[in-house]
């Protein structure tokens, strides 16, 4: 017989994830990804100004505002075919790579680390043997036994105290933890470092944005972020040389630790290369536009079927007409009217919720398709897709990854793999934050310091979509705006890629294909779905609760 577990909520951030599993013979046989949120705000904006889309936009997440903002005024730029200086490109491009590192920080410490890491255990850790494992592995200054002393101190504290504070709650001890005691120290003093270098990342886009998070500085045609050498109250170098420093710090955290750490945790749970494959279709945009009209990109895209990279397409612009025709989203199993696929442009978001029915509708998700199959989207997809289009700055760091770790690029393709290309993500994040400050700082040097285009709304009807590489992965924005209102509007976010359920034809969902036939080896402390769950970041928070197949809880727990 099976047991049905359910985890809800099951993340350690903002949101509304339910996750439903059979378990049979020690393994996933089936599961259900239900968001438990309606978001709404594609029915707030419709009359609206168009040219303010952008920053109601924001609110659809409390975590990744900046994506959303992005995306949505580039569909509107898109719908009214608006240029870009180049100015405006690259501090959207600054604010985009690190708005990246950002996240990427947060996600890999703070959100999924302690499904690998035993805090408990990290109090039994040689402070000594922590710096020599920790030296061995790079350079960081702040690899040293005082710093992990001082730590192991602190969490030693929390316990004698009876509390644990932020670690206070976890499957410490559990039989799938893995990671000797000094390399949990080691970790644990990372996590308490990485707060403090996520919060660079963020000061970083709020110095160009206006605030973090939400940003103020996005309009039509540009930014309104004022570039002048000469005026203390506009980026000048002042503020360049604290860009400079905040996110060259960041990029040495990112490059010595976070990556370093990731790659050594995926070596010492190799077996994790083998689980949560899941959904193979991959679709990754191209992103940094390099000109004015978004016809060159830095880094690429591209779809990928069957996980077979020669099956692969490039893909060059964001008006990829093959692209924007292919995608549909189902309601068939979602909490919405129409149950009928539709593509974006003709999206409906009228509400009729009913009870969870894992046989009929279950989530506020849609299901979205890509020539109506399902797709994975987030690091795996970008790193591979530009892997197969010879991105030699990738492929550098991808080949050297896998042949430290001793795996095949294939393997990429799996929970522990998440992490790797995210960790491989964030490294080049970091480094092109650099690279567009300093393009930037040329490029005004030549003389040309114009940030926007002032570009009037115009009569008429107009249809556009804002596609972005966020952190989650492809982010789409689509409006359709008619006398000069927003007519409809529809937002087909990363998380409703990978967490959306099945459709109408029984397809399941990233999420709910990656668990199945995942090891569960206690069904109270479901430690192995939620680490493969983590690995796609989903912007959610958390606590458990089991029940049998009749619907009797069996038990209550609670995870963070």
């Amino acid at each position: 017989m099976s047991n049905r577990i359910t985890i809800d909520p099951i993340t350690r951030i903002e949101g509304h994830l339910r996750i439903d599993f059979e378990v049979e013979g020690g393994k996933v046989s089936k599961a259900w990804s239900s968001a438990q949120m309606w978001r709404g705000i594609e029915k707030i904006l419709q009359g609206r100004d168009p040219r303010d889309a952008w920053v109601f936009a924001q609110r659809f997440c409390g975590v990744c505002t900046t994506v959303h903002a992005i995306s949505s005024i580039r569909s509107l730029e898109n719908a009214l075919n608006v240029e870009v200086p180049l100015n405006a490109q690259l501090v959207r491009n600054i604010i985009i790579a690190q708005h990246s590192v950002q996240d990427h920080i947060v996600h890999f410490y703070h959100l999924s680390a302690l499904d690998w890491v035993d805090i408990v255990s990290a109090l039994s850790a040689d402070p000594k043997k922590t710096a020599q494992l920790a030296q061995s592995i790079s350079n960081w200054p702040g690899n040293s036994e005082t710093e992990f002393r001082a730590v192991k101190e602190k969490l030693t504290a929390f316990v004698q105290t009876g509390r644990l504070g932020i670690f206070g709650s976890g499957y410490w001890g559990h039989p799938a933890m893995k990671l000797p005691p000094e390399a949990n120290l080691m970790a644990a003093a990372h996590y308490l470092k990485a707060l403090d270098y996520q919060k660079k990342a963020a000061a970083a886009v709020a110095i160009l944005g206006g605030k973090n998070p939400h940003i103020q500085n996005l309009c039509l045609g540009g930014v309104a972020t004022a570039i002048n050498m000469d005026n203390e109250a506009a980026i000048n170098m002042e503020r360049i040389a604290l860009l400079r420093q905040l996110m060259t710090e960041t990029r040495d955290f990112v490059k010595e630790v976070l990556f370093n750490d990731v790659v050594t945790i995926g070596s010492l749970y190799k077996d994790w290369f083998s689980y949560g494959r899941g959904v193979d279709n991959y679709l990754a945009v191209p992103e940094f536009p390099l000109d004015s009209k978004m016809t060159k990109f830095d880094m690429s895209g591209g779809i990928i079927h069957g996980g077979d990279l020669k099956n692969f397409r490039k893909l060059t612009t964001h008006t990829d007409e093959a692209l924007i025709k292919g995608i549909t989203e189902s309601t068939a199993h979602a909490w919405y009217k129409d149950d009928k696929p539709k593509h974006p442009f003709e999206g409906v978001t009228e509400p009729e919720y009913t009870d969870f029915n894992p046989d009929g509708k279950y989530t506020w998700c849609k299901a979205p398709r890509l020539d109506g199959r399902p797709v994975q989207v987030g690091p795996v997809a970008q790193i591979l897709a530009s892997y197969a289009a010879g991105d030699k700055e990738v492929k550098a760091l991808v080949d050297a990854v896998c042949s430290k770790l001793g795996i095949s690029v294939n393997a990429l393709q799996s929970t522990m793999g998440r992490h790797v290309t995210r960790a491989i993500r964030s490294v080049i994040m970091a480094e092109k934050s650099l690279k567009y400050l300093d393009m930037l700082v040329e490029n005004y040097g030549k003389g040309d310091t114009v940030y926007a285009n002032h570009t009037e709304l115009p009569k008429g009807e107009y249809q556009g979509v804002g596609f972005h590489e966020a952190p989650r992965g492809t982010l789409s924005h689509w409006m359709v705006i008619e006398d000069k209102k927003l007519k409809n509007y529809q937002a087909v976010v990363p998380s409703t890629w990978n967490a959306g359920p099945r459709d109408e034809n029984g397809a399941a969902g990233p999420y709910e294909a990656s668990i199945q036939g995942n090891p569960v080896a206690d069904a109270h402390k479901p430690l192995e779905v939620i680490r493969t769950v983590h690995s796609f970041d989903p912007c959610i928070a958390c606590a458990v609760h089991s029940i049998d197949p009749e619907g009797k809880e069996i038990t209550n727990v609670r995870v963070r």
